[in-house]
């Protein structure tokens, strides 16, 4: 952990920040870190035409849970397309080892993200935007690596005149189980978080989320708490082997 507190002690204390609320495991995990380190927080969600939409009532839940104020900003991303997020395509079956750029990517959607949290924070003077992105776990994301978080920075400070607005993506280096630690050491929420991209009720248990977030408890050596339809080879025998650990 202390590699990881390394990492993140640039992240400065008693600020007001946004922090992009999707319901799901980093950004909550980004949240619980937020609000241990003092932080005046305002989550930002994204009603923008998803498949799983059920993240949103996550995102809600969450926000009641550490007792924030939430805006939901809708944003109609169908129009655009190109994703089966937000179209009729399947959403593919999940890939640990993914090389290539994944269906469920979201063209511009972190431009569009970050260009509306940037707004809010002229009304918030809020001098942080906090985002869950993980370039480890998701290289295949374009709008999830450095140089983009640190190139996109440097735009929004130039559109807005605001030297001083900074992102954060205290995540960024962080492998999922890694990601999971540092979010029970901080008391996350798990067990509110919504990971899945199908949307159902139950997380369908073979997208490219739901085997990464899994993967990531067995790294972490924990149980995840959410409900699933089907569970992948490794993490049901994780569970036997822990089961007989205990024993």
């Amino acid at each position: 952990m202390k590699d990881q507190d390394r990492k993140l002690r640039g992240v400065r204390k008693l600020d007001n920040a946004i922090i992009l609320m999707s319901g799901g495991l980093d950004s909550t995990t980004v949240l619980s870190f937020a609000k241990k380190n003092g932080y005046n927080i305002t989550g930002l969600s994204f009603d923008y035409g998803q498949r799983h939409r059920r993240e949103l009532e996550s995102s809600k839940k969450i926000a009641d849970f550490y007792g924030i104020q939430r805006i939901v900003f809708k944003i109609d991303l169908r129009q655009i397309g190109g994703s089966s997020l937000t179209g009729d395509e399947a959403v593919e079956i999940g890939k640990l080892e993914r090389k290539e750029i994944p269906n469920t990517y979201v063209p511009g959607r972190n431009i569009l993200f970050l260009s509306i949290a940037a707004a809010y924070s002229e009304l918030l003077d809020a001098r942080t935007i906090m985002m869950g992105v993980n370039s480890v776990d998701y290289s295949g994301y374009p709008d999830c690596r450095p140089n983009f978080i640190s190139s996109m920075e440097q735009s929004l400070q130039h559109g807005l005149d605001r030297s001083d607005l900074k992102i954060m993506a205290p995540l960024q280096y962080l492998n999922k189980g890694e990601i999971i630690t540092m979010g029970i050491k901080n008391n996350a929420p798990y067990e509110l978080t919504y990971s899945c991209y199908n949307g159902r009720e139950k997380a369908c248990g073979r997208c490219d989320s739901c085997l990464l977030r899994l993967r990531g408890f067995m790294d972490a050596g924990e149980i995840d708490p959410t409900p699933y339809e089907t569970y992948p080879d490794f993490y049901i025998d994780y569970l036997r082997n822990l089961k007989k650990y205990k024993k």
